[in-house]
Formats: C-alpha cells, structure tokens, sequence
C-alpha cells in the first residue's frame, strides 16, 4: 500500500505544479501579448499550444510515476507517430494547410480583422479576415456572408490589405 501512496503523492504534487506552470505561462504570454501589442485571437491561440505541449509532458510524467514500461510507451508512440506519418504522407494538402497557417498567422502582414480583397482573376473577394483556422482561412464579405479558403490557396493568392480610416 505504501507504493501507491507515494505514487498518489507524486502525482498531486506533479498536478499541481502542471497547473501553477500553466498559469506562469498564461501570464508571462499576456504580458509579451500586450508589451508588443500582439491580437487578442494570437495570445489565446499561443496560450493553446503551450497547454497542449504541458500536457503532454505531464501526461509523459504520470506515465512513467505509475510505472508504464518505458518500452512500451516508445512502442506506443512510434507507433502513433507512423500512423500520423502515413496519414500526412498520404494527405500532402493538410501538411501544406497547416504550414500555410502558421505562415500566416505569424508572418503574413493581414492580420484577424482587417480589411482585405483576395485579387483573383475569376472570382475577387472583398471583405474582413474573419478567423484563421488550422486548415482554412474565413473571410466575413460586406453582405454578412463568410466564405472559406483553404490556407494553402490563400498563400498563393495577390491580398490587397485594405486601408481603414
């Protein structure tokens, strides 16, 4: 019984320390958030990501506190990392969807809430960059109607960024 008593301590005293790390990391992403003045859409998204990645890493300690072979968990996770590979492999639109993204959602100079027009030959798009999803971009038009783009297209389109004044 004393085993599982000191596994049962080592995970609230891991639990809590996720959780006070996690709120250090909310914090310190509002502070540079609102120092460089970055969207309110971007430091959620950011305070999103490092959640993920701390759970993974309190999910990767609580495995090896209760004794989950070391193994098996590599076993496990090559595993899952194959699958994921063939999966991607076999999708090369998703990969490029989602290195679009993150292109545009650190780099390109349209921002969430600005005034756009998508300059295509067949088919010109004005409106207000609405949301920048994992996989597609969503413009709001001037009728209230939200159209769609994958990010991958969006990357490759000429934007005019409208001035607003």
């Amino acid at each position: 019984m004393e085993i599982y008593e000191i596994q049962i301590i080592e995970t609230i005293i891991v639990i809590v320390v996720f959780l006070i790390l996690k709120l250090i990391a909310k914090r310190i992403i509002g502070k540079v958030g609102a120092r460089f003045k970055y969207q309110s859409g971007r430091i959620k998204i950011t305070n999103k990501i490092v959640v993920v990645l701390l759970v993974m890493l309190l999910t990767t300690i609580l495995m090896l506190i209760w004794g989950v072979n070391q193994s098996e968990l590599f076993m496990f996770l090559s595993s899952v990392l194959t699958i994921l590979g063939v999966a991607f492999f076999a999708q090369w639109s998703i990969i490029s969807n989602i290195t679009s993204t993150l292109i545009i959602f650190f780099n390109h100079p349209i921002k969430i809430g600005d005034s756009l027009t998508i300059m295509d030959k067949e088919y010109p798009i004005e409106g207000r960059l609405s949301d920048i999803g994992i996989f597609f971009i969503i413009i709001k038009t001037k009728d209230n109607k939200k159209i769609t783009i994958p990010s991958n297209v969006f990357m490759q389109k000429m934007v005019k960024k409208e001035d607003v004044d």
